[in-house]
């Protein structure tokens, strides 16, 4: 195991068991791998400076307001098939799902 891993080989199972999936000893080394090289690539491009002149992007190519579809306009509607819905579920309380509780432990 590499030194600076953040995903213990016990984090790692214990992600699997909550994804409910069956992976080989393989499989599962090979991933818990891939997942630490990429929060090392996360971590190594956090920690580039950047000017705090530069604007903030959510995309790497700007495009200009000509060029963006214009925003839609909200709308409500109702649907018929709400209580056709909610019948179907095992619980409700208040027209809203119950849904069971599930139970975790921390990592720490």
């Amino acid at each position: 195991m590499n030194p600076v891993d953040e995903i213990t080989p016990e984090i790692f199972a214990h992600l699997v068991h909550l994804a409910e999936l069956e992976l080989g000893p393989d499989e599962a080394e090979y991933l818990r791998r891939q997942l630490n090289s990429q929060l090392r690539a996360i971590h190594e491009m956090a920690s580039i400076q950047v000017d705090s002149e530069t604007p903030i992007t959510s995309h790497g190519v700007p495009y200009p307001p000509q060029a963006r579809p214009p925003l839609r306009e909200d709308e409500t509607r109702s649907d018929d098939e709400a209580d056709a819905i909610l019948g179907q579920t095992p619980e409700t309380e208040s027209r809203y799902i119950v849904v069971p509780d599930i139970p975790h432990t921390d990592l720490t």
